[in-house]
């Protein structure tokens, strides 16, 4: 037999000499390369389609035609999902030259201009976030020949603006040889990262990618190459090839195998392997001038849009492992004469393409290649405007001859921004206008106008207010201090506040999701998918079960909502997600779960040895950590996914790699079971907590203990019981939930700053609790079967959930009550929620679209001064941390 050298290389040579097509090439590389190291959690994947690469591997004395996947099945649409509404206008100020939406933040906005300034936009609130001027930070670690450049002319513009993956770095392309890097911090905060110097003239592209799991930037430039950089700005490859300046860059991925596609100024498209071979593949773009490619939103799919030099535009879609066009899509006009530039265009959603020509938007279905429909936007665009969709696809912004832009959206998209208009976001705004680099003249808006309607309330006080530190002092000094919130509403101004109580299911939307024939006794933990498309619930069986929503008529979105009642998913194998018990009762065990970032993989266990299972497939990938001692808790680690922190019943922590399957720490702090862990990517540290209800933080590099505190048990209770932690979405703040008290601490010190404690209406146990997913909201699950829904920012109640709302009279009356037992808030919309029940049934709530939140905060003065007790009352009655009125 072959030694895998030999092996390897007969296959590459035998597939240069075929001309075998690239996909192909890629396919047998990987699998002969993966013989050579341990699986780690993303090459589980490449062993599944095992059957796959099969039928791309050459046989006999001639080559298989390539096969794929059919394509997932798209729910279907109409031309009204079309995002062709105006929304709003902003004047910019200075030419727009490049636009990227947030990835998971769909309403804020990077926008790049022609005087070398990236600014952020948040589109809901219609304000300016913060702007930062173009700055050379070493001008003496440039070449000389950027330095006489800049000598002989100062101007420099911005090529391209892009975030990474995560949202957390912004990548700006210069026109003269440099890139910078800036971290990102919400709400309105950046810090200068990186500048490199990065291709000798113009750098005409720049887009992040993942080879082996480590984030790097890819750039192309007018000097022909394609570089990559790591993000200490080390050069890790060069590409060379092209004869002409590298007009755009497309990293992409198929199964475990990453790539580049480039394409230059002579209309050459190239792809790339990351290693230095050379380019894999040649084709010609239509026109044979300045070409953009895209992937579809799953990734299935090519195209391209460029303008030839002879001034007609082409928008096609190609078959990759051909290099050849697919289809090409009509309704371009030959450019007319002084009009210069390439055509713009985007993709979204699987479904539609848009492309900016004639002073117009244009759409396309992307299985029509006649064009489906054109705006003009209320007029004003440029002859060939830049657009840019938001990852949801229900809001393009484009830009205009005014040296701004203009936002159109759907009828999801409108929804949106209303109901963004109605958050709480009023807290912020004080920071925006504080921004020392807030574009000069406030941005002119037009359009949006919040239009949300108010249910009857009951007129009853909050029963709940935010309680002072505990062990004295100057509460005022080290409470959180924001500013009263101010409504819109101005006739409500007048009016006492009331605490919303929703009685019934008509005041608010309920859906169960579907029972499936493995209904456990109860629900013990429950997730959202990060996509926000499905809930994912594991049973005190040990079954986890999924449930997905749709794309149709009634959900254009897609998104789970209480809406909409959505499927049990299964693969057709029928697989289940089962986890291995050890021969244990599963009742009895303590369950954790952790989802991956890109929804791929769900880690869990139940008394018995950890289970890696693909969500996809339902398989199981891998299984780690035979018990004793059992696990507790996982968290994956937030830079890598093969890095798992994983909470024992001897009350120690692993940090476990799955590519070398080893602890390769264990963490000692605690004295009994591990109940919670949370990370914080920007301090850099885990929290752990314990059913010794204690909290310890350890740094997330060396893993070294920093520091351990005790929560503050009320008068008379003891220390026991599982003790939750979670990281506010700017990771500034920790929630820190105990059956006895929900706590907001500054995460910085670990400091108190708010507890609230079970009394009046809410005077049962608190089972569990959750940040929304713009942490403004606090939802708390309680025992007696209530739901109340807090303000984030000072822990005061805003609205109570009755068990009547969302179960039946025999649920609440049976022996023992159902209760919700987990609570689980949407990744992208702040007032949706789900919980898991003692009875294993899971249910959605969200407010009625009329209302869209719950509630409205209580006024900073409620019976307390800046709504603070003085620190004398905390230390003379042990019961002022429930704060009498």
């Amino acid at each position: 037999m072959l030694s895998w050298e030999m092996s390897l290389c007969c296959l590459v040579s035998y597939l240069y000499v075929s001309k075998l097509h690239m996909m192909h090439l890629y396919y047998i590389v990987s699998s002969a390369v993966s013989m050579l190291k341990r699986p780690t959690i993303t090459d589980y994947q490449s062993a599944e389609s095992e059957q796959l690469m099969k039928r791309l591997r050459p046989s006999g004395h001639g080559v298989d035609e390539a096969t794929y996947p059919a394509p997932i099945p798209q729910p279907a649409w109409s031309v009204d999902d079309l995002p062709r509404t105006v929304a709003c206008s902003l004047s910019h100020g200075s030419n727009v030259t490049s636009m990227d939406f947030h990835p998971t933040r769909h309403t804020l906005l990077l926008v790049g201009s022609a005087n070398g300034e990236f600014t952020l936009y948040e589109i809901g609130l219609r304000e300016t976030l913060l702007s930062r001027p173009f700055k050379i930070r070493d001008i003496n670690a440039c070449s000389p020949q950027f330095q006489n450049a800049v000598v002989k002319d100062s101007s420099i513009s911005i090529n391209r603006v892009t975030w990474s993956p995560d949202g957390e770095l912004i990548g700006v392309a210069f026109t003269k040889h440099l890139i910078h890097l800036h971290a990102y911090q919400q709400p309105n905060e950046t810090r200068h990262v990186l500048e490199i110097e990065a291709h000798s003239g113009g750098v005409n592209d720049i887009a992040f990618s993942r080879p082996n799991k480590q984030l790097c930037v890819v750039t192309c430039g007018d000097d022909k190459l394609i570089k990559v950089w790591d993000m200490h700005g080390q050069k890790l490859f060069t590409f060379e090839g092209h004869e002409a300046p590298v007009y755009s860059i497309c990293p992409h991925h198929k199964e475990s195998i990453q790539f580049i596609f480039s394409t230059s100024l002579d209309g050459k498209i190239k792809a790339w392997l990351y290693d230095n071979v050379g380019s894999r593949v040649d084709y010609d773009a239509p026109g044979k001038w300045c070409t953009t490619m895209l992937y579809s939103a799953d990734g299935t799919r090519l195209f391209s849009c460029g303008t030839g030099k002879e001034g007609d535009s082409y928008l096609v879609e190609w078959n990759e492992s051909e290099g050849s066009i697919k289809r090409t899509y009509s309704g371009f006009r030959k450019r007319s004469a002084g009009v210069a530039g390439v055509v713009q265009f985007d993709t979204a959603q699987n479904h539609f393409l848009a492309a900016g020509e004639d002073n117009q938007i244009k759409f396309w279905d992307v299985d029509n290649t006649n064009m489906l429909t054109c705006t003009e936007a209320d007029g004003g665009l440029p002859a060939l405007p830049r657009l840019r969709f938001n990852k949801e696809g229900n809001l393009l912004a484009v830009t205009t001859v005014d040296n701004g832009f203009k936002i159109l959206a759907n009828a999801d998209g409108l929804r949106t921004l209303r109901a963004f208009g109605s958050r709480p976001f009023e807290a912020f705004r004080p920071q925006y206008e504080a921004s020392s680099m807030k574009v000069s003249g406030a941005p002119v808006v037009t359009g949006i106008s919040p239009n949300i309607g108010r249910m009857d309330h009951l007129d009853r006080n909050s029963p709940a207010k935010p309680s002072p530190i505990l062990n004295g002092g100057d509460t005022a000094s080290r409470s959180i201090d924001i500013k009263p919130r101010i409504s819109e509403e101005k006739p409500d101004k007048a009016k006492p506040w009331e605490l919303m109580e929703v009685l019934n299911p008509q005041q608010c939307r309920v859906a169960t999701m579907p029972e499936t024939p493995d209904q456990p006794r109860k629900v013990v933990r429950l997730l959202y998918t990060n996509s926000g498309v499905g809930l994912l619930a594991l049973g005190s069986n040990a079954i986890q079960r999924l449930w997905k929503w749709s794309r149709n008529e009634q959900n254009p979105s897609g998104k789970a909502t209480a809406g909409v009642v959505p499927h049990h998913w299964q693969p057709n194998s029928g697989l289940v997600m089962t986890n291995d018990t050890a021969d244990t009762n599963p009742e009895e065990a303590v369950p954790c779960i952790a989802l991956s970032k890109n929804d791929s993989y769900v880690m869990s266990a139940c008394g018995g040895k950890v289970s890696l299972f693909n969500m996809m497939t339902f398989k199981v990938m891998t299984t780690f950590m035979p018990p004793p001692p059992a696990s507790t808790f996982l968290a994956f680690h937030p830079q890598d996914n093969n890095i798992i922190a994983i909470g024992m019943e001897d009350s120690t922590i692993h940090i476990y790699n799955v590519r070398v399957d080893e602890v390769k720490t264990r963490l000692k702090g605690h004295q009994k079971r591990i109940t919670g862990l949370a990370f914080s990517t920007n301090l850099g540290v885990l929290v752990s907590s314990g059913a010794d209800a204690q909290l310890c933080v350890w740094a997330n590099d060396t893993w070294e203990k920093k520091r351990t505190i005790s929560i503050q048990m009320p008068a008379g209770k003891t220390a026991s019981g599982d003790t939750r932690v979670q990281f506010s979405s700017d990771q500034s703040h920790l929630l820190v939930v105990h059956e006895t008290q929900l706590a907001i601490y500054d995460a910085s010190k670990m400091e108190r700053v708010y507890q609230w404690i079970p009394q009046d209406t809410l005077s049962a146990p608190i089972s569990h609790a959750s940040y929304s997913c713009n942490s403004q909201l606090v939802f708390a699950a309680f025992a007696d079967g209530n739901v109340g829904v807090f303000d984030a920012e000072n822990l005061r109640l805003r609205c109570r959930i009755a068990p009547s709302v969302y179960m039946s009279l025999t649920a609440i009356n049976s022996n023992p009550p159902v209760h919700p037992l987990v609570v689980a808030a949407h990744p992208n919309e702040p007032n949706q929620f789900a919980v898991g029940l003692s009875d294993g049934s899971v249910k959605v709530l969200e407010p009625l679209e009329s209302e869209g939140k719950w509630g409205t905060p209580a006024p900073a003065d409620n019976g307390i001064p800046n709504g603070k007790t003085p620190a004398s009352s905390a230390t003379s009655n042990p019961a002022a941390d429930q704060i009498q009125r």
